[in-house]
This record gives structure tokens, sequence and C-alpha cells, in this order.
């Protein structure tokens, strides 16, 4: 009998053992170990509003979010920081602002569709020319050389008022053919060769590949773009959109933004 029942409970082990994933020392997804099941807060639709320097590395972090939480759908809505803050202010329905400055998200804040934000990330602008740089383009004095097609940013995106402020501490007077309402416009123009060169982001430079040459820009490093990103009030599903902002802020965040070509804050 003392053989039968160790028998027994030898069975019973090895059942509840073997009902555990295996590598989880007993504790799979969606419990904490005691049969008690951890309910998922990224489940449903996040949208983002974004600003359109992040459209590459946020497509990075939507796919490896949605990995991570199945019911997840990250809805990514990417365009001028401050045409977007605009939509949030005027009742778009969005659960997180990511911008390219503060002055966009202050706009927000100042309205109160955002209690508070966090850099979560910076940029610098870069020249960048069309490959094999046939304008023969060296450096910022070139942007003010009416004989170039060149495209910048309007003043009104971050982009544009960082490239403004730039160009005043050179103390240039840029001479732009034409004026684009987020950064991604002004890299379609040299991509395709309608601009000798245009003055973006570095990461934007990258994300490019061999379509663009990139010059860099040692006068920018004192024209940093701080990138801040918050939940808004009016978040349709806020639990999710804290943790689509935890995961940016997070390691794994920050590594695909440092891989973008971003540096943190």
């Amino acid at each position: 009998m003392k053989r039968s029942h160790a028998v027994a409970t030898g069975v019973v082990l090895a059942l509840l053992t073997g009902c555990a994933p295996a590598g989880t020392d007993g504790v799979g997804p969606g419990s904490e170990g005691n049969g008690t099941e951890i309910l998922d807060p990224a489940t449903g639709t996040i949208t983002v509003f974004a600003a359109a320097s992040l459209t590459e590395v946020f497509g990075v972090l939507e796919t490896k979010f949605e990995e991570r939480h199945p019911s997840a759908d990250v809805v990514l809505s990417f365009g001028g920081s401050g045409s977007l803050a605009t939509q949030i202010v005027e009742g778009a329905p969005a659960d997180v602002f990511a911008a390219a400055s503060e002055a966009p998200m202050a706009t927000v804040t100042d309205a109160g569709d955002a209690a508070d934000s966090a850099v979560f990330t910076t940029n610098t602008l870069e020249i960048a020319v069309p490959a094999g740089n046939p304008a023969g383009v060296e450096g910022l004095a070139d942007l003010a050389d009416p004989a170039l097609a060149i495209a910048l940013c309007d003043p009104s995106v971050p982009c544009g008022a960082a490239t403004e402020t730039l160009m005043h501490l050179a103390g240039l007077l840029p001479s732009p053919d034409t004026l684009e309402q987020d950064v991604k416009a002004v890299l379609t123009k040299v991509e395709l060769g309608e601009a000798d060169a245009g003055l973006v982001y570095v990461t934007d430079v990258i994300s490019a590949g061999p379509k663009v040459e990139g010059i860099p820009v040692p006068e920018a490093a004192a024209v940093i773009s701080r990138y801040p990103i918050a939940v808004l009030t009016g978040a349709p599903n806020p639990a999710a959109a804290r943790a689509w902002l935890d995961f940016v802020l997070s390691d794994d965040g920050q590594a695909a933004l440092t891989a973008a070509g971003f540096v943190a804050p």
C-alpha cells in the first residue's frame, strides 16, 4: 500500500507539472503562478497620432507591440505635428500623441487634451541631397543659394521651426523653392530629384537608404529637436494607450529608436 501510494502521488505530481508550459517555472502568459489570470490591458484599437519623422520606427514598434499583445491593434496616423495637434484640439479621436517638438504638445496640453507628457527621444537636422549629389552641395550656405532648388519644411511644423532657428544662428537667409507641411514631403522632393537639397532629420536620411545622401551639419548640434509623447485625456482606450506609451519608453522601445538614428534625451 505504501508503494502504491507513492506511485499515485508521483503520477499526480507529474500531471500537475505537465500542466505548466515548458520554461515558465509554472507561470504561463496570462497568469501569476497561483491560478489567477492576468488580464492584458493592451487590447482593442490604439490610435496613435505621430510626427511624420517617426513613420519607420513606429512601424517597427507597432509590429513588436502587437506580437506581445495579440489582442491589440495599433493604428498609426502620421503627419506634421502642428496639424496633428490642431486635429486633436478640434476633437479628432486619438489615444496617444507623439510630436517632433514640445511646441505642438504644448498646444494639446494647454487645451486640456493631455495632462502631461514625457520626452522620449531627440533628433537633429541634416542636409539631404539626391544620390550622387549632382548639384555639388557642400553645406548649409548652399541652402541660401537661389540658383539651387531647395526644399524645406514650413516654419509652422517642427522641422521648419528648427530649420529657421538653425539658419538664423548661422547668419543665413534660406532660399527655398518649396515649403512642405512635413519632413517626409521634403525628403520625397529630394528622392525624386525635384530638389537639389533639403533639410530633414538625420533619421530621415537613414530611412531613405541609397535614394539620398546625407551631408552633416555641425551647426545643427545647437538645435536639438525633443520629441514628447502623451496619453490624451479623451483617449477612447486609455489603458491600452498607457501600455503603448510605456513600451515606447521601455528599453526595447529605446533600442529601436537608437537603431533608427534617434538619440536618447
